[in-house]
């Protein structure tokens, strides 16, 4: 087991230097975008109050994942080069009292060694307030990536300021039909770890056949033994949420599966009502570029679901009122159009956008990170975040 010690906390020196530009973005609220109609699925036009839309943390991919701590902090674990793993990154922690102002680098979450880079994570908040991370990547060459690395155990118990990275083999167990020998195999984690009862946690993984499955711990995350198979094919990055042991959901994006064929939606949605062991039939969720997303239940009760919109380039969400039965129609929260003769910096084949991850304040002030580059106050790779609220009856 090594310990990773990060730089001395700093504020960035650039993220804000853009601000003023961005804050107007998306001022005006949202407005709806095209989804097609679902069975028992109603219409949300109410829209968002944007507060506020910033550049976080600049020059990074980030694919964010923010977690509340205890103590009110949002701890963001990105991804801190930019590019698509194709350079020397490093997952690590960034933190802010209430996502405005200057976020502050903490520490690193699992550090790159010699051409390979750590940008896969799952993360979140053991029991005993801990935060938590699995951590894995790619072997990587110019402009490709090479091989994918095994997953680690990473541990903080300072807020995201240290960490402990556990490498053995021992501590995450590979689903049964893995095989540590075939490279095809590795689990791939994304999304959050969701914290079940006693000391249990759970977090989602996938391999690159289309298979998602979700791992458990039952020693607050130190450890990951057991395994369920959420879906057989043709899925890859899983959202989780745990609204009660008989009542879980998972949303997922559609990957080419072992026939080779490609799903006509974007997520699609499963539920287990036995502790996350098995799972439905998947059914369609999202149109087809709408992935991946991330799940939050909000402090009245509804279930936020905020994904990427390649489609139309935005970030979007829909609201479900009844624990995922029925879901709202989409509403674009931030807006992220191309721009005619736009040079991206660094240069990039194609604009880039989505993975956003939520968290909401004690005064219900929604914060959602992203990621994009190419936006036209904006060229270079960064995480975004918009400050924003539902309207009190979507509460």
């Amino acid at each position: 087991m090594a310990t990773t010690t990060p730089n001395p906390t700093r504020r960035h020196p650039v993220a804000f230097a853009v601000t003023a530009a961005l804050l107007w973005l998306g001022m005006a609220g949202a407005v709806q975008g095209k989804e097609p109609k679902m069975k028992g699925v109603g219409t949300d036009k109410g829209g968002a109050k944007i507060l506020g839309r910033y550049v976080a943390i600049d020059n990074v991919c980030a694919w964010p994942n923010l977690t509340m701590l205890r103590d009110g902090t949002i701890a963001a674990i990105v991804y801190n080069h930019p590019s698509h793993l194709q350079g020397p990154g490093d997952l690590q922690c960034w933190a802010s009292s209430d996502g405005v102002g200057l976020w502050e680098k903490r520490g690193i979450v699992a550090p790159h060694g010699p051409k390979t880079t750590r940008g896969n994570v799952a993360a979140g908040l053991a029991h005993n307030g801990d935060l938590v991370a699995l951590a894995s990547g790619w072997g990587y060459a110019p402009n490709y990536r090479t091989c994918r690395l095994a997953p680690w155990v990473c541990r903080s118990t300072d807020g995201g300021r240290t960490w402990k990275v556990d490498e053995a083999e021992a501590s995450l167990v590979y689903p049964e039909g893995l095989s540590r020998d075939n490279p095809k195999d590795i689990p791939v984690p994304f999304g959050d770890i969701v914290a079940l009862a006693d000391k249990g946690l759970a977090a989602p993984v996938y391999d690159c056949s289309g298979r998602v499955w979700v791992l458990f711990s039952r020693d607050d995350g130190r450890t990951w033994t057991e395994s369920a198979l959420l879906m057989d094919q043709h899925g890859t990055e899983c959202a989780l949420l745990r609204l009660r042991a008989d009542r879980w959901l998972a949303a997922t994006r559609a990957g080419k599966g072992r026939d080779g064929n490609l799903p006509s939606w974007g997520m699609s949605l499963s539920v287990s009502a036995d502790e996350g062991r098995t799972w439905s039939d998947p059914v369609k969720l999202t149109a087809p570029g709408r992935y991946p997303g991330s799940f939050l239940r909000l402090q009245g009760g509804r279930i936020l679901l905020t994904f990427g919109m390649r489609d139309i380039m935005a970030v979007g969400y829909r609201l479900s009122a009844d624990e995922g039965r029925t879901w709202s129609d989409t509403t674009v929260l931030v807006s992220l159009p191309s721009w005619k003769g736009l040079v991206f910096d660094p240069p990039y084949r194609e604009r880039d956008l989505g993975y956003p991850s939520t968290v909401q304040l004690s005064n219900g002030t929604l914060i959602t990170a992203y990621y994009t580059i190419g936006i036209e106050q904006h060229t270079r790779y960064h995480m975004g975040v918009v400050r924003w609220r539902v309207k009190a009856k979507d509460e």
